[in-house]
């Protein structure tokens, strides 16, 4: 069986993905070095230095044959890989990254080089706040592809739904019934309001890792900002302010956990012109979830703050 230690240097949580695959992981980081000498080779580039984030992939600096700063990403599976190539296909660098090339057989993408996360700015909230809800709203005119849809009961609230069920019962109640269940009446209720022909093409993940800077500006990212790994299917736009809202747990830990929040909620819905209550819904529908997901796939500290600050937010 190949050595589970990659031969080529990748981060601490692809490398726990990784490991957590087992053979299929292993195989993956045997092969790396093929697929980037063959993605050298067929895209003309050169390969440099691998680069800090991405939790499922190996990401490196690339430079094309006249020169042109690139990077590249190699993903340890293709799901989810074809919604997001579409995605930034069709947003043509409006509030997301410009692909250069793609390759989906190797899971691999050539895109251009971007400055630090926004995670990494040193900004305190409200401004992080601010340059995503800017950016979100160049990334919300994406046009959807042709036929995109949502089936009944497919909806992304309906999902949440069920996947809050299943790993509450699964991970043994890991929390307090009350923070489930209201978690689970916000997600009915934003259920119950799904209507397909308010959707636009969300990010499904805006989170501020995943907001990095333009090296210079450039149409489509006036935000000073692009998005990076977006999931790319339809919803309301208040889901991804909630994914927004959901973060920053480190500063919903007092008393006044609940005024903070609420304060972060309003701004995002002065910033959107999108309804306040429904931001705060899927809101703590996403910490919630996010944190039993987080639990259930071995990040149990970060899952179980997520949880701790929700207790926080109930009335």
């Amino acid at each position: 069986m190949p050595s589970p230690m990659p031969r080529i240097p990748l981060q601490p949580f692809t490398q726990d993905r990784v490991a957590s695959l087992g053979d299929a992981g292993a195989q993956w980081v045997a092969r790396l070095p093929d697929i980037l000498s063959d993605l050298a080779a067929r895209w003309s580039i050169t390969i440099g230095d691998p680069l800090p984030g991405g939790s499922a992939s190996y990401v490196a600096l690339a430079a094309t044959a006249d020169g042109q700063e690139a990077v590249v990403k190699v993903a340890i599976a293709r799901e989810g890989l074809d919604d997001q190539v579409r995605t930034i296909e069709a947003a043509r660098g409006h509030g997301y990254v410009l692909l250069l090339a793609h390759d989906l057989d190797r899971h691999a993408l050539l895109m251009e080089r971007l400055g630090p996360s926004l995670d990494h700015s040193g900004m305190p909230p409200e401004e992080q706040i601010e340059a995503l809800v800017a950016t979100l709203r160049l990334a919300w005119e994406t046009p959807p592809s042709a036929g995109m849809t949502v089936r009944p009961g497919a909806d992304k609230a309906s999902q949440l739904h069920r996947l809050i069920s299943d790993l509450w019962e699964r991970l043994g109640h890991p929390c307090p019934e009350n923070i489930v269940a209201q978690a689970l009446a916000f997600a009915e209720r934003r259920a119950a309001a799904f209507d397909l022909g308010r959707c636009v093409v969300v990010h499904g993940d805006p989170h501020p890792g995943n907001a990095l800077r333009v090296l210079n500006p450039r149409a489509g990212a006036e935000s000073g900002f692009c998005f990076v790994d977006p999931d790319g299917f339809l919803c309301d736009r208040a889901y991804d302010l909630g994914v927004v809202l959901r973060d920053w747990s480190e500063h919903l830990r007092g008393e006044d956990a609940r005024e903070v929040a609420e304060g972060y909620c309003r701004l995002l819905a002065r910033l959107s012109d999108v309804d306040e209550q429904s931001i705060w819904e899927w809101g703590y529908t996403e910490r919630v979830s996010t944190g039993l997901y987080a639990m259930a796939s071995g990040a149990r500290v970060f899952g179980q703050g997520l949880l701790d600050s929700a207790g926080r937010l109930i009335d």
